[in-house]
């Protein structure tokens, strides 16, 4: 029988945990930056509006939320919803409004929405999920991340890829792999075999970001391979980030059916999402504590409303992001909030070199989902703990 005490929450939580938390949440930060804006593009949102969703994950939900070690921001499960949102809003052709601006909108109706749900207890229905079904829900995220972030990988044109469905983009993998930018795809290549190799060389290597491995030799390859000239999109960019944030959500397809079909898929999606990722992450916390799931419905409702209402992706408790808060020592929410400082600290002062990043290492790092996942193997783990809260 193995006793512990548990962290404290709170203010005396801060003061208690500060250097684990600040720390734990400056490494899942530097996982955090090129996820963000790898999922922002894929979901076809401005790639910076990535970061300024997970940055409201942290600096705002952290202290609305009823999980203690999950981390909020934008879910590469959403990709695919997010995507159709944009492109079946924007074809309204609605005058002087963007299929983003419609998708924010129904994303701001949509937390609404979520939040009564919380204040109606709906979030005690995960209880009623199993381990299968959350395992099951990780694994058609990673096929859906895969399928939709191997052309870019490759450096294909966007046009060669567009409108087609996650099945049509595998049975296309023969034709990205011949249409492949070379110079793209070796740097797409190389991310890829750091991000899984470098844990894999065990030791001390386990415990460095590989993501951040990744930027820092992509980024001066990419300058040296001259990716700028490969096809549109192969850098990230960032533009005048603090002049574009303001109100950037529009309701004025609110009358449709399309909108409105959207709000639901976002509705469902996200909060089942959520929900189940809180549920796997507390199997992993190692002082077995229960979230409140309908307090983190509440609070994620409230990030989502601000995220929407700035320009904004929905946002969940996102497994990847969670389950290396967990492992790199995280104790209590600030972990979180110090993501999301870190986060608004980058937009501060990195935007050059934020923009240097190659669009082919960027959404690599999206792989690091499919690394993550083993680790939610061990959520039946049989430990045993006694709470002392002496």
């Amino acid at each position: 029988m193995k006793t512990i005490d548990i962290p404290k929450d709170g203010i005396e939580g801060l003061k208690q945990n500060f250097v684990a938390d600040a720390l734990s949440g400056f490494l899942v930060f530097l996982l955090a930056l090129p996820l963000s804006l790898g999922i922002a593009k894929a979901s076809g949102f401005p790639a910076a509006m990535g970061v300024l969703t997970a940055m409201i994950g942290g600096l705002v939900v952290s202290f609305f939320a009823g999980s203690r070690l999950t981390i909020k921001g934008p879910a590469a499960g959403l990709i695919t919803v997010c995507i159709a949102a944009v492109t079946d809003l924007d074809a309204l052709h609605i005058d002087g409004v963007t299929g983003v601006q419609l998708a924010c909108g129904a994303v701001i109706v949509m937390a609404i929405i979520q939040f009564i749900f919380g204040v109606l207890k709906f979030g005690s229905f995960s209880d009623f999920f199993p381990h299968s079904a959350v395992h099951g829900m990780l694994a058609a995220i990673g096929i859906l991340i895969f399928a939709k972030q191997f052309p870019i990988l490759l450096g294909v044109d966007p046009s060669l890829t567009k409108g087609l469905s996650p099945i049509q983009l595998y049975t296309h993998i023969p034709k990205f792999i011949e249409s492949a930018t070379p110079s793209i795809a070796i740097i797409g290549i190389l991310s890829l075999i750091i991000i899984f190799g470098l844990p894999a060389l065990g030791g001390i290597f386990k415990r460095i970001p590989a993501p951040v491995v990744v930027l820092a030799i992509m980024i001066p390859l990419g300058i040296y391979l001259n990716v700028n000239s490969g096809p549109t999109g192969s850098v990230v960019v960032i533009g005048d980030f603090w002049k574009n944030v303001g109100f950037n959500a529009s309701f004025a397809a609110i009358g449709t059916g399309v909108f409105w079909k959207y709000v639901v898929m976002f509705l469902f999606v996200n909060s089942l999402e959520s929900l189940l990722t809180v549920k796997a992450i507390d199997g992993l916390d190692p002082w077995k504590r229960k979230s409140d799931y309908n307090k983190d419905l509440r609070g994620l409702a409230i990030g989502n409303g601000v995220s929407g209402l700035l320009g904004g992706l929905p946002m969940i408790s996102e497994v990847a992001r969670s389950s290396a808060n967990v492992n790199n020592g995280a104790r209590t929410r600030w972990a979180n909030f110090f993501h999301g400082f870190f986060l608004l600290a980058a937009m501060v002062v990195l935007i050059p070199v934020i923009e240097m990043i190659p669009t082919a290492a960027s959404p690599l790092c999206l792989f690091q989902l499919l690394t993550d996942l083993r680790r939610l193997k061990n959520l039946s783990a049989p430990t045993r703990f006694v709470r002392n809260n002496s």
